[in-house]
């Protein structure tokens, strides 16, 4: 599969970089990424997965933005209100880079139907808000033995892992108690900053340059601009890879 003149400029700048070039951005184009939310974590993944050459995103939201999504949800505008978000997101992220595919998926993600959506992605990137989805794709990415790059968000800080199966530990591992379903405070660059690394984490598995952030949690604390990073362990006793 080759490149238009068009595709070689856009990329002309990431193929520049050690160990990049054609074939690696070949393996881009050629790659399916599941992005799971297409909020504020959801806006900067997909932006960046889009214009970086990803060659089929296939991204899912069942519900449609409103005006206290607008500081964050960078996929959208005012004139999107009561749209889809996975609907609105395809709109522009087919602006932002007409060669790559994008399918929007309307459902709610379940037990049921996530196999389906995920179908052959390579990697699943969760922007989700809640927990109890975020399980959901967590044993997803298990039985297809593939990655799931967790980010989440609060206020101006926000915690990010790249979770492999059995390669590092599992997401319920790392959260066995989630916290609170509530209306949390979030300023948009937080999910910038979030988002951005979670995009860069698939890329980086997806071509094979750089290091993934295998068995560490990464903790920036946005007021005093700093990151912690600390190492994950398997859960003997984990309810959903404990027995594996």
């Amino acid at each position: 599969m080759g490149f238009s003149e068009q595709e070689l400029a856009r990329y002309k700048r990431q193929m520049m970089m050690d160990g990049w070039g054609e074939k690696t951005q070949e393996k881009l184009k050629n790659s399916v990424v599941f992005v799971a939310g297409a909020g504020g974590l959801g806006s900067p993944v997909a932006i960046y997965l889009a214009v970086a050459g990803i060659g089929d995103i296939r991204i899912c939201d069942f519900d449609s933005p409103d005006w206290s999504n607008l500081n964050r949800q960078i996929l959208h505008d005012h004139t999107r209100i009561g749209i889809n978000k996975a609907e609105s997101a395809k709109i522009t992220l087919n602006k932002l880079n007409p060669d790559i595919e994008v399918t929007a998926f309307t459902d709610r993600i379940s037990d049921n139907n996530v196999d389906e959506l995920v179908g052959n992605s390579a990697i699943i990137v969760d922007c989700m808000d809640n927990f109890d989805t975020r399980y959901i794709l967590n044993e997803c990415a298990i039985r297809k033995q593939i990655p799931l790059v967790y980010g989440s968000i609060w206020g101006m800080d926000g915690r990010l892992s790249f979770i492999h199966y059995p390669e590092t530990p599992c997401l319920m591992c790392l959260f066995p108690d989630p916290p609170p379903q509530e209306t949390f405070p979030v300023l948009g660059t937080t999910p910038g900053v979030i988002g951005s690394l979670q995009a860069l984490e698939a890329i980086k598995y997806l071509t094979g340059v750089g290091k993934p952030l295998k068995g560490k949690l990464l903790v920036w604390d946005g007021g005093i601009c700093e990151f912690r990073t600390f190492k994950t362990r398997k859960d003997p006793n984990c309810v959903t890879c404990g027995g594996r």
